[in-house]
């Protein structure tokens, strides 16, 4: 399979272009247009009783789509575009099957053949505490992986014992290996955290890189919310309808 990733600066597509035989899996809405020789199928990843258990996983517990896109070149080689839908980036992983990646909700796009994908339990404070939830996505195997943001993915690269806190709205992936912990974003106690706007922050510990996103869903939901019209005015809609 090759790749490349078109206006990378600014709302990213992948251009895949796929040898007969060849497929790769997306999220459920990321194809944006595909050659008349590849072939579209809704597939659970697994076999069986285990791929309905890991979708029904993925879609209650961590917030993704029951079904992955499955794209098959079978009349001959084809292109296949596809994106995602927040206005942010799109980066390449290469996995070579040592370890797995760790990815926040909404952040895995498409894997090519031989990327697996679960939904893993995080721990009860890191669950209660992160602002994301019990459940991340754990993906692994050995293939090309992309991963989604809203903004700018950046890299932090850590040297081994380095630790660096980082804001949990503003995860996107680390590597498995990783080790990391929650903790209040001020030294001086939990008012002073949640007056500084921050509240609760990540603190990874090196080696290893930590992949951000420059902008935050949950800040900018927040910033749509405020700029709707609540109550009074003739209107009967409600928040939730424009949500």
């Amino acid at each position: 399979m090759k790749y490349q990733i078109l206006y990378p600066e600014a709302f990213p597509v992948v251009e895949c272009k796929l040898q007969r035989g060849e497929k790769i899996q997306a999220e459920s809405d990321a194809m944006i247009a595909m050659s008349d020789t590849i072939d579209i199928e809704g597939k659970m990843q697994g076999e069986g009783i285990s791929g309905v258990l890991g979708g029904l996983a993925r879609k209650f517990l961590a917030g993704e789509s029951f079904f992955f896109q499955e794209l098959v070149a079978r009349r001959g080689p084809g292109t296949v575009l596809f994106g995602h839908s927040e206005p942010g980036g799109i980066l390449d992983l290469e996995l070579d099957g040592s370890y797995g990646l760790t990815v926040q909700k909404n952040g895995f796009l498409a894997g090519s053949e031989g990327i697996q994908v679960d939904t893993q339990m995080q721990n009860l404070s890191r669950g209660l505490l992160s602002g994301e939830g019990f459940f991340v996505l754990n993906v692994r195997g050995r293939g090309t992986v992309f991963v989604s943001s809203y903004g700018v993915i950046h890299p932090i690269n850590l040297d081994a014992g380095e630790e660096v806190l980082v804001d949990n709205g503003h995860l996107v992936a680390w590597p498995s290996y990783m080790e990391y912990d929650m903790q209040r974003a001020s030294t001086k106690g939990w008012i002073s955290s949640f007056t500084s706007g921050e509240g609760l922050v990540c603190r990874f510990r090196g080696p290893g890189v930590v992949l951000i996103q420059t902008r935050n869903p949950g800040g900018f939901k927040d910033w749509i919310r405020s700029m709707l019209p609540v109550g009074g005015g003739s209107s009967n809609k409600s928040l939730s309808d424009y949500l």
